[in-house]
């Protein structure tokens, strides 16, 4: 689990795209890859990201469940 926050608010879907804008750019890869999978409601979100490695992402964020 990766915990973020945003200063978007969550009034249709702003707070959503801030944070895979945010992924995206965190992690170097266009906006494009960053998909939001679920949760587009709630304040639990499950986000996909092509084009980086699983290894990658648990360098940059030790413990990220993947």
């Amino acid at each position: 689990m990766l915990r973020a926050r945003v200063a978007a608010p969550p009034v249709e879907g702003a707070a959503n795209q801030a944070l895979l804008r945010l992924l995206a750019t965190e992690l170097d890869v266009p906006r494009r890859d960053v998909r939001l999978i679920a949760g587009a409601s709630g304040r639990t979100k499950l986000v996909a990201v092509e084009g980086v490695e699983p290894d990658v992402l648990t360098e940059r964020w030790p413990g990220l469940r993947i």
